[in-house]
């Protein structure tokens, strides 16, 4: 008798679940959909294919379909989303990449859905929510990088923020981006996710490197 009250309790709890995990993506939808712009700092590690590294820099997002990453060290490293090409360029070398915004599967780019009309439910597959201290935690696998990423997790605020974001991938590297300072709908213009490259620099096609 005991077992079967214990399940009819949980058949009827799981739809309350359901609409409670739904209200929390939608806070971060609602978050970022009225947003214009956002700046953050942001530290960046990575851990995979015998390589462990650490990074940092600045973000800076606008939109519709603006992103930057400008790193503090080397100095002069950038990914550039300028709406239309995606751009990687690191101080020194002979070359920079860039690659069509439609085509990109690069390891920032599941951040490209705050750019747009943020709908995380149709942005992530076997998507998942759980509470985490005095946040949330929401877990899937971006749309279209499968077969790349294993589990995308997103640490969120109770106000909707996303503070920290982890990407496992499917050949056991991880890379986690945390982000501080966040400063929203800050002054930005289009010229600001130009890319030039330097002279004497070839512009190549292809894929960002790791």
């Amino acid at each position: 008798m005991w077992a079967k009250a214990v399940l009819v309790a949980s058949f009827l709890c799981a739809p309350l679940v359901a609409q409670e995990n739904d209200a929390l993506v939608r806070k971060v939808d609602d978050h970022y959909n009225h947003l214009s712009s956002l700046r953050a700092h942001y530290t960046e590690s990575y851990a995979g294919m015998g390589m462990n590294r650490s990074e940092e820099g600045t973000l800076l997002l606008k939109k519709p379909g603006r992103m930057r990453w400008s790193y503090a060290a080397p100095v002069g490293k950038v990914f550039v989303l300028d709406g239309k090409f995606a751009w990687f360029y690191t101080p020194g070398d002979a070359q920079a990449t860039r690659v069509p915004a439609k085509q990109l599967d690069d390891l920032r780019s599941p951040l490209r859905f705050l750019l747009g009309h943020t709908q995380l439910k149709k942005e992530l597959d076997n998507l998942t929510v759980a509470a985490d201290g005095a946040g949330f935690r929401i877990s899937g696998v971006p749309k279209g990088m499968a077969q790349r990423v294993k589990l995308l997790s997103l640490w969120v605020t109770a106000g909707g923020a996303i503070e920290r974001m982890k990407l496992e991938e499917v050949d056991g590297a991880v890379t986690e981006f945390a982000f501080s300072g966040m400063q929203e709908n800050v002054p930005v213009k289009d010229a600001d996710f130009a890319f030039v490259p330097p002279d004497g620099v070839s512009v190549v096609e292809g894929l960002p490197p790791i």
